[in-house]
């Protein structure tokens, strides 16, 4: 098996296929531990509300149970809030509010689900029966749901110290530079777009099993995560006060992350409290009723925006205003996609002079937001991309035309933007006219003829983009060699980045495979032990993880290399210098004496090595970006609809994409697919909706629209990779594209199927309820 036929840049099968579609895969409710309790939680019945009491004796006397424990016992304990970890700054300089949030509520509720009590007993029944004997006593207050309706003057507040409910105001850009452009504007064009409030929902909903260990002081946590080493450092240092090494988290398998796996929640924190209360293992098994009134939601908000236009139709300005939900509470990183992310898309694929973003954060009575797929770059291109098709409706310009006039062009890179992004790398147009091509844009005409005919109705649409990938510019790799049966040594790998569907233990074998030029199949990827991790390293968010976490995993290949030309030159008899790597294997320059690079750490083990050569071939490098990359696109989506139903159904989709180099080109596509999967689930009925009382009405999969694979067009998908320049992969990240191209494409495709009847204009979810409406009203 040559490392030629598996490295960069080739179609290899997912080697972890295999085990999990046969049911090998081992996820966190698959896990116990001896001696092991069960917890389960009584939760907040209200949307807001007082807690007047909370009566635990008879849950406490029950058959079974071990103990209960409320918000008062964590508090007691100096076991600290949930922390945010975004320290953004109000546009007067004052720092962003973050209310705390216990793991378990103290005084009030903020939203339907919240954690109130937990119940700890030697079964699941027992722990679930015990709850139902909690005597809760809470006072309803008024709730408000709405982000609009939470910033009036006479709205319900959620936090003394958050008047208005607003936690941060943040105006960023150039606001004098974006004004005049307005004033001497010969065109503008204004929208103003919902993006809906989205659940997650990953295919394995979260459990968690935890322990204390009592002789060594150390908590143990075995969760789904995204990556260990944040898990641990935010429930050592903000919540437990204690060192890193003392916070030791597993993750085995995940079903599906999406970005809501990346914190610890609440009931982590509850059972490894109770672990340590109690002396004895305890797990909780969430249902998928929990992870919809408990997990972190999405999106949630209202964007303004404006463009102004010169009178051939280049843009001299945007100004966009979003209002973004962040529900009851804070989340880990929540304000994130609603600020940082959202401004740093604004300019796209544009050469765009100037921008102006004001964001506010609003609490609502509903489920914290946290990042979620695309997280802030789909907000960003929706509003770009429609207000471009609305200009172009507008003004009588081509809406490709529009586009191709204010491109930035592949010559002008590197392109230093209006925000002072550097562009190191990318053809915008030609991955346009990619993807033009392969969705037949001409002959549109035909189609639409064709549907006319049959009483349908049918629309095209475009979407070009830019993603700020990246997130933290820091990630560390360790390669050491093991002994792995007859087959000899092994080169393991060991990353902080965490796979949950993106097939990390193909893609990275593969740049190891070609960087060290060893057969595939000895290369082992090893994630999920905050013990074993790197000491520099995140999560796998943000696009990042090849473009990070595999830039240092060829640093450290590098490295490997290096010490192994010093230790060939020992067991060889030579100089270093007189060393060269080739093929997998050192050879003594002009000759044929050699050595494999496996076959050399096996030779090195237990022998004795002079005092100034690398004692083994392990190496651990880091990498740390100068720049965030910048993956890019453009996707085509058409759709067709029936007048008389209202149904939207899209009948094709074309997506190119730029990014970067393209480690495993199957695996990409299959990103792709999953990406545009969520982003049209989004456009045609994902939707999680509450009530004014702050009742969450979807909370299943009967309320609330999954997007199903016959929901799904055929997708004709294809790449225009320009390397980028900022690590050494030329990677640029590729998980979140399709959903970020997916929302603008398909929105503007439906909006041109209804522009003949009058509607220029529509909010997601294109529910058919929605899009009959539309039709009937303009009728």
């Amino acid at each position: 098996m040559s490392a030629e036929s598996f490295g960069i840049s080739q179609h290899v099968l997912r080697r972890e296929d295999v085990r999990l579609l046969t049911g090998g895969g081992v996820y966190s409710d698959d896990m116990s531990m001896p001696g092991q309790a069960w917890a389960a939680f009584l939760r907040s019945p209200f949307g807001h509300g007082r807690i007047v009491s909370v009566g635990v004796d008879s849950a406490r006397a029950a058959p079974g149970v071990l103990g209960v424990f409320t918000g008062g016992d964590l508090a007691a304990a100096g076991i600290g809030p949930l922390p945010n970890l975004t320290p953004f700054r109000n546009t007067d300089g004052s720092p962003i509010v973050v209310p705390p949030r216990p793991a378990l509520a103290i005084g009030r509720v903020r939203h339907a689900g919240e954690p109130i009590a937990v119940v700890i007993a030697e079964t699941p029944e027992q722990a679930a029966d015990a709850v139902e004997l909690i005597e809760l006593d809470i006072e309803p207050l008024p709730a408000v749901v709405d982000v609009a309706a939470a910033i009036r003057p006479d709205a319900p507040l959620l936090h003394d110290e958050a008047p208005g409910n607003v936690c941060l105001d943040q105006q960023v850009g150039d606001t004098a530079a974006v004004d005049a452009a307005f004033a001497g504007a010969a065109h503008v064009t204004r929208l103003e777009a919902t993006s809906n409030r989205l659940v997650g929902n990953p295919m394995e909903p979260r459990s968690a099993v935890a322990a204390w260990d009592a002789g060594a002081e150390r908590y143990e946590l075995v969760a789904g995560s995204q990556g260990v080493n944040v898990m641990r450092d935010i429930l050592a240092g903000a919540v437990f006060g204690v060192a890193k090494e003392k916070m030791h988290v597993v993750t085995h398998d995940v079903g599906g992350g999406f970005g809501i796996k990346t914190q610890p929640y609440p009931e982590y924190v509850a059972i490894l409290f109770a672990a340590r209360a109690l002396g004895r293992p305890v797990k909780w098994r969430g249902t998928r009723s929990e992870g919809f009134l408990s997990d972190n939601q999405a999106r949630d908000g209202v964007l303004t925006g404006e463009m102004a236009f010169d009178a051939e139709g280049h843009i001299l300005a945007l100004r966009v205003d979003l209002l973004a939900a962040m529900g009851g509470y804070l989340s880990t990183h929540g304000p994130s996609a609603a600020t940082r992310n959202v401004f740093n898309c604004l300019t796209g694929v544009y050469r765009t002079p100037a921008i102006a973003f004001r964001s506010r954060c609003v609490f609502t009575n509903a489920a914290p937001v946290g990042p979620y797929r695309g997280a802030g770059r789909p907000e960003a291109a929706y509003i770009v991309e429609r207000l471009l098709d609305t200009a172009a409706r507008e003004t009588g310009i081509d809406r490709i035309e529009l586009r191709q006039r204010n491109m930035i062009p592949a010559a002008a890179m590197p392109f230093t933007t209006a925000l002072d992004q550097v562009y190191d790398s990318g053809d915008f147009e030609g991955a346009m006219d990619k993807a033009l091509d392969l969705a037949d844009w001409d002959g549109f005409a035909g189609r639409k003829a064709a549907s006319q005919a049959a009483g349908k109705l049918r629309g095209i649409g475009v979407a070009c983009f830019v993603e700020t990938a990246g997130g933290v510019l820091d990630e560390g790799a360790k390669i050491g060699f093991a002994e792995n049966g007859p087959g000899g040594m092994t080169v393991e790998v060991r990353v902080a980045s965490q796979s949950n569907g993106q097939g990390h233990v193909t893609s990275f074998a593969q740049v190891v495979a070609e960087r060290l030029q060893v057969p595939y199949d000895r290369v082992t990827i090893i994630e999920g032990d905050s013990a074993a991790t790197p000491e520099i390293g995140a999560a796998s968010t943000a696009s990042r993880s090849m473009a990070l976490a595999g830039s240092a995993i060829a640093l450290t290949c590098d490295a490997v290399i290096d010490k192994g030309r010093v230790l060939a030159g020992h067991v060889l008899e030579a100089a270093a210098a007189d060393i060269e790597y080739a093929g997998g294997a050192f050879r003594i320059a002009g000759t044929d004496r050699a050595i494999a690079l496996l076959d050399l750490a096996a030779a090195i083990r237990g022998r004795a090595l002079p005092g100034d050569a690398p004692q083994s071939l392990d190496s651990k490098e880091n990498f740390t970006s100068p720049e965030q990359t910048y993956p890019n696109g453009c996707h085509v989506c058409e759709v067709e609809i029936d007048p008389v139903t209202g149904v939207t159904d899209v009948v094709a989709y074309a997506a190119v994409d730029d990014c970067g180099t393209v480690v495993n080109p199957m695996i990409v596509h299959g990103q792709v697919h999953g990406g545009v999967a969520q982003g049209l689930g989004q456009v045609l009925g994902e939707h999680a909706v509450y009530d004014g009382d702050g009742q969450l009405l979807s909370g299943s999969f009967m309320d609330y629209m999954m997007p199903r694979a016959d929901d799904m067009p055929g997708f004709a998908l294809g790449f225009h990779p320009v390397p980028c320049t900022t690590n050494p992969l030329g990677a640029k990240g590729a998980g979140e594209a399709g959903t970020t191209g997916a929302l603008p494409a398909a929105m503007n495709a439906i909006v041109d199927a209804l522009a003949g009847h009058g509607i220029v204009h529509l909010d997601m979810p294109a529910t058919p309820q929605k899009v009959w409406a539309a039709l009937d009203g303009a009728a």
